[in-house]
């Protein structure tokens, strides 16, 4: 797997922390960048420009630069349209992988960025990577790292709360992308679950996600579903951040009161067993949120 790019997901926060500094390094960055953005141009070297660009994704002028580039968003499309056809039956094979990973990776520094993340919503370019979320193998990882760097421009988008965030959540949910993250759940390795139930609970902290997940029954179940599953194959001590996760979408689902009744009856044993909480929440801020779900719970039995 050494050839697939780091694409779990890049901190908005973190864009920009290249050690070149003043006013030099950042003009060489910029032609360097630049050069790249040139060479997606030829088909022949679009492979290597994105596997160059896709070094440079933490850098704070690229997402920009791509974005205001002739053409650019659309040779990121044509990646992603070429790979469709090897997911079902799964025939991409890891050069294909790296190769649209890498295409993913930019689309994920544009949603990291403010002055980029709402040009690419109202593009509506995030569907276009819609069916690499939907692939259930499960035997070859580069399936789950296609996944995951997708499921990373969603993470982009929902992280940082700002003004833009109620059209964001409203895209999101209008293109359905809450059945793609129950998919991610079920069936990606434990990162993808992690940022899947990331993107979730974001969702549900807005009204319009509650309402979208909590008023009809069939949308709460599938939801409720998958969240217990995940629980349910605990065995050991759970992963941290992703028993947070979970959490939080159980606690934003509490908040909603025909959902919590529904809840009242569903809601995992292991959750409500102090024994295992003190042995899976170490962190106090993990056992406050699973003692706040049980409360809500056990107000509406």
């Amino acid at each position: 797997m050494e050839n697939l790019p780091e694409t779990l997901y890049v901190d908005p926060t973190t864009i920009g922390s290249s050690s070149s500094t003043g006013v030099e390094s950042a003009a060489v960055e910029h032609t360097r960048i630049e050069q790249c953005i040139d060479l997606l141009h030829q088909p022949s070297r679009r492979e290597e420009a994105l596997a160059l660009l896709s070094k440079e994704r933490r850098s704070k002028e690229m997402a920009v630069l791509i974005w205001n580039s002739k053409n650019v968003s659309f040779f990121l499309l044509q990646e992603f349209c070429k790979a469709y056809k090897l997911l079902s039956p799964p025939a991409l094979g890891m050069k294909e992988a790296t190769t649209v990973c890498n295409a993913v990776a930019l689309l994920q520094s544009m949603a990291s960025h403010p002055d980029t993340k709402m040009g690419i919503v109202r593009a509506k370019m995030p569907v276009f990577i819609y069916p690499f979320m939907n692939t259930t193998e499960q035997r070859l990882k580069h399936f789950d790292y296609l996944r995951l760097t997708s499921l990373g421009v969603i993470g982009a988008l929902v992280k940082v709360e700002d003004t833009n965030s109620p059209e964001i959540i409203h895209f999101l949910l209008e293109t359905e992308v809450i059945p793609l993250c129950l998919r991610c759940i079920e069936v990606g390795g434990e990162l993808a679950k992690t940022v899947a139930a990331f993107v979730v609970s974001k969702i549900l902290m807005y009204e319009e996600g509650q309402r979208y997940c909590g008023t009809f029954p069939e949308r709460f179940y599938a939801v409720a579903q998958v969240l217990i599953n995940v629980v349910d194959q605990f065995i050991i001590k759970p992963p941290l951040q992703l028993l947070k996760h979970v959490l939080n979408c159980f606690l934003r689902l509490s908040e909603v009161s025909r959902a919590c009744d529904a809840l009242s009856k569903c809601y995992p044993a292991k959750l409500r067993d102090p024994g295992y909480l003190n042995f899976a929440c170490e962190d106090p801020y993990v056992r406050r949120l699973a003692d706040q779900v049980l409360h809500n719970v056990a107000g509406h039995i």
